[in-house]
């Protein structure tokens, strides 16, 4: 993790969001966490989110974050150049709930954000960050605040044999979400869309890992290396970011996943 120096645009929205804390874990001690991304510039990044959509920016020791209903953000100038963008990932982009469609893209098209894609009869859009980041955002008019994080979107392969991966690993519940089945934890869900060849893993693209909050970390760290899991980082704690203790997983596909433990306090 590096860090990160803001320097946030005084704009906030009037009608902000309500930050609550992560989602309570369920019974393997998982909920979801956050985003990281890895970009040549994190201040067009910055902006956007903290302009549009009224993200707060909070920190653990000295790792400074995007916080935004559910998840955080976290976006760091890389040392090298990505490889790419999200979309040709394993992690295609990653979505949000939002109040309105139609007040979203006016803001981002205003911003000079392009759009992917456009269903305005399901009142859903994918946006194209800088750096081929893409999101997603949904309408859900009957939600409180402004916005809320929704799912992780992966490409596989083999779809069944992903998701049993994430249930067994996180303790999600299996389900589906239109066409795609899905894997839930508190706070979101991974989705998995079949694609025809497989996706390139996301270390090293700009949206590099996706992020778990896990009570107990340690422990949870050796019973899935009991249970043959391999790491890409082991279990360490880091006193400069607060105390902050995280370990790094890749799952079957190279979806590269951080673990941490004390994201939930912030």
């Amino acid at each position: 993790m590096r860090r990160l120096t803001l320097n946030l645009s005084s704009v906030i929205l009037l009608s902000a969001p309500v930050f609550a804390q992560l989602a309570a874990p369920n019974a393997s001690g998982v909920s979801l966490g956050h985003i990281h991304m890895i970009v040549a510039d994190p201040e067009p990044h910055k902006k956007l989110w903290v302009d549009i959509f009224g993200a707060q920016v909070t920190s653990a020791g000295t790792l400074e974050m995007l916080k935004l209903p559910g998840v955080f953000l976290m976006v760091a100038k890389g040392r090298t150049l990505p490889t790419e963008g999200s979309d040709g990932s394993t992690v295609n982009h990653f979505g949000f709930l939002v109040k309105s469609y139609a007040d979203t893209k006016a803001k981002l098209t205003a911003a000079g954000v392009g759009l992917a894609t456009d269903n305005p009869a399901n009142k859903q859009l994918i946006a194209n960050f800088p750096d081929k980041i893409r999101v997603e955002f949904t309408e859900d008019a009957a939600m409180p605040g402004t916005i809320k994080f929704h799912h992780i979107h992966e490409v596989t392969t083999d779809q069944e044999p992903t998701r049993a991966w994430y249930v067994k690993t996180f303790g999600a519940a299996a389900g589906k979400r239109g066409e795609w089945p899905n894997a839930m934890v508190p706070g979101g869900e991974v989705d998995f869309r079949k694609g025809d060849t497989a996706q390139a893993p996301t270390k090293g693209r700009t949206l590099d890992h996706i992020g778990f909050e896990v009570h107990n970390l340690e422990a949870f760290c050796k019973k899935l290396e009991a249970d043959g899991v391999k790491f890409d980082m082991p279990y360490r704690e880091l006193p400069q970011l607060a105390g902050l203790k995280i370990a790094f997983v890749i799952d079957p596909i190279g979806t590269r996943i951080e673990l941490t433990e004390g994201l939930a306090s912030h």
